[in-house]
């Protein structure tokens, strides 16, 4: 789990007046439910807001957002992930510079919406068509979302820049470390595997750019939320598993996944052994029955 949801956990759990979060904290049911679970508020509209204290979710909000939420009597609270302010910080400064921002992300994610409020005039791009659509800009101005994986992200400002060579395109790298490591990692670990098991939210896009990530390098890959995912077929002919997981997933539903395989390990180990002892019997049985036979009366 990454410093930033760490912290945002956190500082959930420590309030002592009551709380409601605004849409998830992080995107990681079981995280969630342990929130719920301790009294905890998560609404989806501020309009739905019954305690004096709102938290803003790691993934961030704009100005605009917060200073509405304010506008309703209302004390916010961030739990913005420190990298993600650093993105809002470098998207304004490029706007600052005179540069037009384009975002590289998904449209629809929280983080995205975050940056992307408190700008007049903005693009956001994800594939090459997208880039394809784009109008001719003197200058540009290239951030993105903070859990992109890097090559696409360098892949789409090279477009950028192939496509616009009369204009002036400045890329500011905000892809969190975290992010890079963990896809880095993730390759890694799946061209050395048989099946690769990535654990996460339903709806983590770290999660899925890692299912993503993995798939490329390894036929079998399966997203799970939890150990009671998990399925023994999946690992009939497999010699080799690796396990990652999102940035927002609990250490121990880490550990409950890892503790799952190897006692489904354990189980075909004693499953094999037992086979063999049961061949080796019979063959043991047929080579004496063949001798008793062999012997003269």
């Amino acid at each position: 789990m990454c410093f930033g949801v760490r912290d945002a956990i956190h500082l959930a759990l420590n309030q002592t007046a009551p709380v409601t979060i605004l849409g998830d904290l992080v995107h990681n049911e079981t995280v969630l439910n342990q929130l719920r679970s301790q009294g905890v508020k998560i609404e989806r509209q501020v309009a739905d807001v019954a305690t004096p204290n709102v938290m803003i979710s790691a993934h961030g909000a704009s100005e605009r957002a917060m200073e509405q939420i304010r506008g309703r009597g209302l004390n916010v609270l961030e739990a913005t992930c420190p990298l993600v302010h650093y993105a809002h910080r470098v998207v304004a400064r490029l706007v600052e510079d005179g540069f037009h921002p384009v975002i590289i992300g998904k449209r629809d994610h929280v983080e995205v919406r975050g940056v992307t409020e408190d700008l007049n005039d903005y693009d956001v791009v994800l594939t090459e068509e997208d880039v394809a659509n784009l109008k001719e800009r003197p200058r540009f101005g290239i951030a993105a979302q903070t859990t992109q994986p890097i090559d696409r992200v360098r892949h789409l400002v090279a477009l950028i820049e192939q496509k616009f060579p009369r204009s002036e395109v400045r890329f500011s790298d905000t892809v969190c470390q975290p992010t890079k490591q963990r896809q880095t990692a993730a390759i890694e670990l799946a061209q050395q595997s048989d099946v690769v098991i990535v654990i996460g939210g339903a709806h983590s896009n770290n999660t899925r750019e890692l299912v993503q990530t993995c798939s490329r390098h390894c036929a079998q890959v399966y997203h799970v939320q939890t150990a009671e995912d998990l399925r023994p077929d999946w690992f009939a002919e497999a010699k080799a598993v690796g396990i990652t997981a999102g940035t927002s997933t609990p250490e121990c539903t880490i550990e409950a996944v890892e503790a799952w395989l190897r006692d489904f390990l354990e189980f075909q180990d004693r499953l094999a052994r037992h086979v063999n002892g049961a061949h080796a019997t019979d063959r043991r049985q047929e080579h004496n029955t063949e001798t008793t036979e062999l012997k003269p009366r």
